[in-house]
């Protein structure tokens, strides 16, 4: 094993949303100066009429009118009854839920002339999302029943209420998933599957968001742009992004799946199949990483540097892990790892406690036994049982489960110290630990 240290990577900058900020706009500004230009998406350029903006922002023509009249909505001349763009329309609504929530339109005003409200405009961007077809047009289009089509929709994390409202897109896309049944893929799987999808790209959206908001929005307004100065920098910048994601997220999606084909193909020949396992149940070693004292660690440095130090961890974590190894999903500083080779994940826990460097200290569990696969993560009582074993670890100390130790051959390199019988929190009976460490005791 090559040794490199873990976790000493440095602090980000004093103030890296403002020099990020910046850089992406010199770019976008540098274009015009003989830089490539990048190819921008479909521009909604509808123009809506007074009732039509009203109608999207859930008020009456008349409010919609006194608003654009005050300033509230810029852009806007509160006499005008055509002409509106569907970004007023989105600044509208969202003016309409501030209003709700109590806001002044002296308060809303003043934030829409800072930019604190930019990110209306951005939504010009995007196609109409209401549209006139119903449910019974959908289940006519693709010949499904209108409670599956209602189920599959929910899976994604979609309100059913958008189901009376669906556009032609929307209509597409249940023919693809029409498609997808019709060619015999099981219901069980899609609809997981459906779920998966939904959850991994709401979290690849809410993290869109955040991260143009505290990269690209924030120094804006530090910087002290006009507000509609900041919605055009805001909105080019965006428009020249927006393109990019979905051939970005493909490609990723593919270079994944083909990792794990890949390794699906050599976990059917390793895997032990067992007649009385259920269905939908697969063996494998799961390992729970965290960091020891992190709460204390949080109150001593601050919650910049504590999160600071849990990317780094995280991260270290994942850029090591073994072939078959991956990260099923991170809470606060606590990692949930599983791999099919119980002796490579081992081998790994014991190498990267020697290798990470920083303080808190990492303490990993391992455990190996039959888990209940569902929508991308694991469960059941072999799942509980591992992240029971973390928390009687110490940091920089390696726990496994006599399971681990009947699949492990010690050699030069591992050897395992019993820690002798354990009454695990939530579990009636005890269970053999051992550590797992260098022959040195390292």
């Amino acid at each position: 094993m090559a040794v490199q240290e873990l976790g000493t990577g440095q602090a980000p900058s004093a103030s890296p949303a403002h020099e990020a900020g910046r850089l992406a706009r010199a770019r976008r500004r540098g274009r015009c100066k003989g830089s490539a230009v990048v190819a921008s998406g479909p521009v909604n350029d509808a123009t809506l009429t007074l009732t039509e903006a009203a109608e999207r922002a859930g008020v009456s023509p008349s409010t919609l009118r006194r608003w654009a009249s005050s300033g509230v909505i810029p852009k806007v001349k509160g006499t005008k009854s055509e002409g509106w763009t569907a970004s007023a329309a989105a600044h509208a609504r969202v003016v309409a839920r501030l209003r709700d929530r109590g806001h002044s339109l002296e308060e809303i005003r003043q934030a829409t002339k800072e930019g604190r409200l930019a990110y209306g405009f951005v939504e010009d961007m995007f196609p109409d999302s209401q549209g006139t077809r119903t449910l019974d047009d959908a289940a006519e289009a693709t010949g499904l029943e209108p409670a599956l089509i209602e189920r599959f929709w929910t899976s994604l994390g979609l309100p059913a209420q958008g189901l009376e409202n669906l556009t032609d897109d929307d209509i597409q896309a249940l023919q693809y998933a029409a498609s997808v049944l019709a060619s015999g893929f099981p219901l069980v799987a899609f609809l997981q599957l459906g779920r998966v999808y939904g959850q991994a790209l709401a979290r690849i959206a809410d993290a869109e968001v955040r991260l143009f908001h505290i990269y690209v929005h924030e120094p804006l307004i530090r910087e002290g742009l006009p507000g509609l100065q900041m919605a055009e920098e805001m909105e080019n910048l965006a428009r020249d992004l927006l393109p990019l994601t979905s051939p970005l997220m493909d490609f990723v999606h593919q270079r994944f799946l083909q990792h794990y084909i890949e390794q699906d193909v050599v976990g059917h020949m390793e895997i032990e199949m067992d007649p009385d396992t259920d269905l939908g149940r697969v063996r494998v070693a799961i390992a729970f990483c965290d960091l020891a004292g992190y709460t204390r660690y949080t109150e001593e440095e601050g919650e910049e540097e504590a999160v600071s130090m849990v990317e780094r961890f995280v991260e270290s974590v994942t850029d090591t892990l073994p072939d078959d190894a991956r990260v099923i999903k991170t809470i606060g500083d606590e990692v949930m790892i599983v791999g099919q080779d119980v002796q490579a994940l081992t081998d790994w826990a014991v190498g990267y406690q020697l290798l990470f460097t920083e303080r808190p200290e990492p303490r990993i569990g391992i455990h190996y036994g039959a888990t209940l696969y569902r929508d991308g993560d694991y469960f059941g009582r072999e799942v509980n049982l591992a992240s029971r074993i973390v928390a009687r670890a110490r940091g920089g100390e390696v726990l496994v489960s006599d399971a681990v130790v009947e699949r492990v051959a010690e050699s030069e390199h591992l050897v395992f110290q019993g820690v002798g019988q354990v009454k695990l929190k939530g579990f009636n009976e005890s269970i053999q630990l051992c550590r797992a460490q260098m022959p040195d005791g390292r």
